[in-house]
């Protein structure tokens, strides 16, 4: 029998080397946006990229693209409150949302982030998906489900994308992805597949190119 979520497998070696190819091409910052106005026209292929505070999601980005310096981590936890856009080639965006979690910042700066976050998730008609990032070594937390839930009432599609997994033995990883599988039953905009990544040891990063390259 299979598992509800199975781990998403490799598309191929034509699916892969095209993604490759996309990647590979020119990707550059275009801007950090602070308020609705302020976001490019939705005239391209969007994914945006949503997780905890240290979750890796700039290293995650930067594998991707194969530029180490294109997503900058911050030093403080939840300081970044911009949603950053990047260029990928002529047809795609790729989008940084503010990491969530232990945000080192004034509550009205906090809830101005949400808002923003929640007019961006629930009006951007280009957007084809989000890759929800979640730590391997912990599992998905509460803060990780109201944005899981955010994602349901906009109903945007939404993938989790195991980060880190280098890190933990494998009898932590099943305990893990059970109880990630757990939790996305609850949720009706969770794509059926988990991708596992690490972007240390490149673990997973060909497949997710393949995976936004085909978002069509």
């Amino acid at each position: 029998m299979q598992l509800p979520f199975p781990i998403a497998e490799d598309p191929g070696p034509d699916v892969i080397e095209a993604a490759r190819r996309l990647f590979a091409g020119e990707t550059e910052f275009l801007k950090g946006v602070v308020a609705m106005q302020g976001l490019p026209p939705d005239d391209r292929i969007e994914v945006c990229f949503a997780g905890r505070s240290n979750v890796g999601k700039s290293s995650l980005i930067n594998a991707l693209t194969g530029r180490k310096g294109l997503a900058r981590a911050s030093n403080t936890p939840g300081r970044t409150q911009e949603i950053n856009f990047f260029t990928l080639a002529d047809d795609h965006y790729l989008v940084d949302l503010p990491g969530y979690g232990f945000a080192n910042a004034p509550v009205a700066v906090v809830e101005k982030w949400q808002r923003l976050l929640k007019q961006y998730l629930s009006g951007r008609a280009s957007l084809r998906r989000a890759f929800v990032l979640v730590d391997m070594r912990h599992g998905i937390k509460p803060v990780d489900e109201e944005i899981m839930t955010l994602l349901d009432r906009s109903a945007v599609t939404f993938q989790v994308v195991m980060t880190k997994t280098d890190k933990i033995k494998d009898k932590d990883r099943d305990r893990t992805l059970a109880q990630v599988r757990e939790k996305l039953s609850k949720h009706p905009a969770a794509y059926p597949e988990i991708v596992l990544t690490s972007s240390e040891k490149g673990d997973g990063i060909p497949l997710l190119r393949s995976i936004i390259a085909t978002l069509i």
